[in-house]
């Protein structure tokens, strides 16, 4: 056959270049990048585009670099191929994030978004997700209530950074990709719990400040102050006792599965032993009323020595009202009936004061 008469399609042969395809995977050449989208040169096969939203998040790209691409369309209307580069990665993808879930591997990921349920990141040119319940305790967003905006914050704040994690879940099928930090964590977290025991004094810092109480990040474990170890005397609001962020030194008063319970109040001797010293049985002592509730009323003798006065200490008579006795804040004496220094509890007598 001479060169006169032989075909396009003959030529293409007797080359053996062959005709791209939907789907194939070609490696070519970045010649031109712009704002949205990015030349490629494919040797034989011709030239490629690949638009802005095909290359992947924060995946750079210069003139002169190999890449591997997806062909989407063979051929435009305008004479060029468009290509992929998320696609091309895709399906090898899919076969690396299956081994490292196989292999339970520890990897680090970067998120490029969050919304209020987690993070979002993109591994091996594949989107994937990690809830909020799935943060370790240094990253867990503690926020009062169930203050959505508050979360987004402190999810966003972790945009950006490199988290250790662990593949939770993948499926090609239903294109999920999950990841765990907790599972990363996990193991290390194990070997760290082996090492303390209750009684033990640790350091940590605020990580949330609730209405029953506060958190604490003790070298990436996670503690909870409840808000009845927060100080020998009352606590009605955590928040003027703790401050997110500040440094706190606790005493652990049990180890749970997976959180440290501390306490505040038991760095210090509890003044309520001192203070009860100065009080015996028999004596007629004055105080002042705190609280009235329809069981009693409750009296501080000091302090940090608070007492009740039980609804039949106060008269002779039935059915009274202890709102009809007392007025908050006002000052009476009372008789001390009982001392229990071991429940830490004094019993007084309004009609037996008299």
């Amino acid at each position: 056959m001479s060169k006169s008469t032989m075909t396009m399609d003959d030529l293409l042969e007797s080359t053996e270049v062959k005709q791209l395809k939907t789907g194939d995977v070609v490696e070519g050449t970045v010649t031109t990048v712009h704002k949205h989208e990015v030349w490629v040169d494919l040797g034989a096969n011709g030239v490629g585009v690949v638009m802005r939203r095909e290359i992947g998040h924060g995946q750079q790209l210069e003139p002169g670099q190999q890449i591997m691409t997806s062909v989407v369309d063979p051929e435009m209307d305008e004479g060029y191929a468009l290509l992929s580069m998320r696609r091309a990665v895709k399906d090898r993808g899919w076969d690396e994030l299956q081994q490292l879930f196989d292999a339970q591997e520890i990897i680090e990921i970067t998120p490029y978004d969050a919304n209020r349920g987690g993070l979002l990141v993109e591994l091996e040119g594949i989107r994937g997700f990690l809830p909020v319940s799935q943060l370790a305790a240094g990253h867990y967003p503690r926020v009062s209530g169930a203050d959505k905006d508050e979360i987004l914050q402190k999810l966003n704040q972790l945009v950006g950074q490199v988290i250790r994690a662990r593949i939770l879940d993948v499926s090609r099928k239903d294109n999920k990709l999950i990841f765990s930090e907790k599972e990363a964590v996990k193991d290390d977290m194990q070997a760290r719990f082996s090492e303390l025991k209750v009684g033990d004094e640790v350091e940590g810092h605020v990580t949330g400040v609730i209405d029953f109480g506060a958190f604490v990040n003790v070298d990436g474990i996670e503690g909870l102050i409840h808000i009845s170890e927060i100080s020998w005397e009352r606590v009605e609001d955590p928040r003027q006792y703790v401050k997110t962020g500040e440094t706190v030194k606790a005493k652990i008063i049990a180890i749970d599965k997976d959180r440290l319970s501390l306490s505040l109040k038991q760095m210090t001797e509890d003044p309520w032993l001192q203070e009860v010293k100065a009080f015996k049985k028999g004596a007629i002592v004055e105080g002042k009323v705190t609280r009235i509730t329809p069981f009693g009323a409750f009296v501080q003798l000091s302090s940090a020595v608070e007492a009740l006065v039980h609804v039949s200490e106060m008269s002779d008579e039935e059915g009274i009202d202890p709102e009809k006795i007392f007025q908050l804040n006002e000052t009476k004496k009372f008789k001390v009936i009982d001392i229990d220094t071991e429940g830490r509890k004094i019993a007084l007598s309004l009609k037996d004061a008299k």
